[in-house]
């Protein structure tokens, strides 16, 4: 079987499973991993073991499949690349399961004490007070997208949407009038940090699919700088959008507070430099660790405090330490903050680990060598646009804009590491973050919990915060296309 058809079997297994049977996203990317490792020929899994010299020299001999003996200078790579294609195809995957959790599980759920963290102990709400008292009513929009977009680097969406949204409420009661504008606003900043800016887990796990090419800090760096931008792109479309359409304030919607606790926070709010803290601390760490290696230093302390997982770590025992210091902490607050953390981190911890086995297993098809060399001595400008073409299809099939960048960065790393670019890897990991946008319709948890929130049908939210997210992304993709001509890091 070929690696083309090897690759559309397992999206395939992928989108019927989440879409048509239902399943959640780590059985089907589970399945999808476990389908693709048993069709794969021992050739396949053989060759991709090999570098691209090794691969080489067995194609110079005329020899496309597994050698019955070792060529020349090739006995040791010869030798694993033989015990590894005749490992059982469980084995396979459960290696690459347990390699992506170790890549990832304790950057997660680090990332998610410190959300709740922040929720629980008035540290979100005391930053969105700070915002709009600094840009004022009028500036209410950029205080609504600021906020959600420093808050989306830590927090899931759905949490930062059910925080912000009761205020857009509130100002719309005060002032009766850019109801959607405050929506779209706050959608607008979440929905990028989401996808773009570590240590959120779709950013995470795919800066970590192109290994030494794209940092984590590089990739918190240009997550920031694109973020800002394609969020500018989306406030306009919202002042835009909001003097086309008036959307009314359904009485339906004006008691829809959400799960969240944070929205009903009644507390002492803590001061706002304690409060950002624990989402500056290791912005600052693992950028400065990523500044200090691309100047070639050596500084002990940098290499130590900016690793992914040590810089997490602080930040975490920083934002827990603001909870204990909050009054609402009394008792029990550390551990049940803790605990929901964890639970809500462990669910995307199994998944992220099952797309990077499913993207480990992609690259034993040997599919990333097939597509470099049909780009080989052409324009690999165009690798950028076609990362962000595959995400957006995954995304706009079966809903979820983790999936999407999980899948496709397992596409997609492999071929970066193995062609020669003309620009750094970091825009085709961008380019990723950038199609995981549109197109949010029907099948997208978020499409439906925006919608409640707000009272909005879902013609008046697809026309609204789908349109918004299809022209953020676009933006995002003619800025990284521009950047990669221009100022390609390399």
């Amino acid at each position: 079987m070929d690696p083309i058809t090897l690759l559309l079997i397992g999206v395939l297994v992928v989108v019927v499973g989440i879409i048509a049977l239902r399943w959640h996203p780590f059985i089907a990317l589970t399945a999808a991993g476990l389908t693709v490792a048993a069709l794969t020929p021992t050739d396949l899994l053989y060759r991709s073991k090999l570098d691209a010299g090794q691969r080489a020299a067995l194609v110079g001999d005329g020899r496309t499949g597994i050698p019955m003996a070792a060529p020349a200078g090739m006995e040791k790579a010869h030798d694993s690349a033989l015990a590894y294609a005749g490992k059982w195809f469980v084995a396979r995957f459960t290696e690459a399961f347990g390699k992506g959790c170790g890549d990832i599980a304790l950057v997660i759920a680090m990332a998610a004490i410190i959300g709740q963290c922040l929720l629980d102990s008035g540290g979100a709400k005391r930053i969105v007070d700070s915002l709009m008292r600094l840009f004022g009513v009028r500036g209410t929009p950029f205080a609504f997208a600021g906020s959600a977009f420093t808050l989306g680097i830590p927090v899931f969406f759905d949490t930062v949407f059910y925080l912000l949204m009761p205020l857009g409420k509130a100002l719309r009661r005060e002032t009766g009038k850019d109801y959607l504008l405050y929506i779209l606003t706050i959608v607008a900043g979440a929905t990028m940090a989401h996808s773009l800016v570590p240590p959120t887990p779709g950013p995470l796990t795919v800066a970590g699919y192109f290994g030494d090419q794209v940092t984590i800090g590089s990739m918190m760096l240009g997550g920031i700088v694109v973020g800002l931008i394609t969020v500018a792109a989306g406030i306009a479309f919202a002042y835009w959008a909001n003097r086309r359409w008036e959307i009314p304030f359904r009485e339906e919607a004006a008691g829809e507070g959400g799960p969240s606790e944070a929205t009903r926070f009644t507390g002492p709010l803590p001061p706002l430099w304690l409060s950002l803290f624990p989402i500056v601390l290791p912005v600052v760490l693992i950028a400065g660790q990523t500044i200090v290696e691309a100047r070639e230093l050596k500084i002990a302390a940098i290499e130590v405090l900016g690793d992914k997982n040590i810089a997490l770590i602080l930040s975490a025992g920083a934002a827990v330490w603001l909870l204990i210091r909050s009054k609402r902490s009394a008792g029990g607050g550390v551990k049940d903050a803790v605990q929901t953390a964890l639970a809500s981190g462990g669910i995307i911890i199994l998944i992220t680990a099952a797309g990077s086995a499913f993207g480990s297993v992609l690259k034993d098809t040997n599919i990333a060598e097939l597509i470099s060399e049909s780009i080989e001595g052409k324009q690999t400008l165009m690798l950028i646009p076609i990362a962000y073409l595959v995400t957006a299809l995954i995304r706009t099939a079966q809903g979820s804009a983790t999936v999407a960048m999980i899948t496709a960065g397992g596409m997609v790393g492999p071929i970066a590491t193995g062609t020669e670019l003309s620009y750094s890897a970091l825009y085709l990991a961008l380019a990723i973050g950038c199609g995981s946008k549109p197109i949010s319709w029907a099948n997208d948890s978020g499409f439906w919990v925006i919608g409640r929130m707000t009272g909005m049908t879902p013609l008046e939210t697809f026309k609204t915060v789908s349109m918004m997210m299809l022209i953020m992304s676009l933006v995002g993709l003619a800025v990284l296309m521009l950047g990669a001509w221009l100022l390609p890091l390399v």
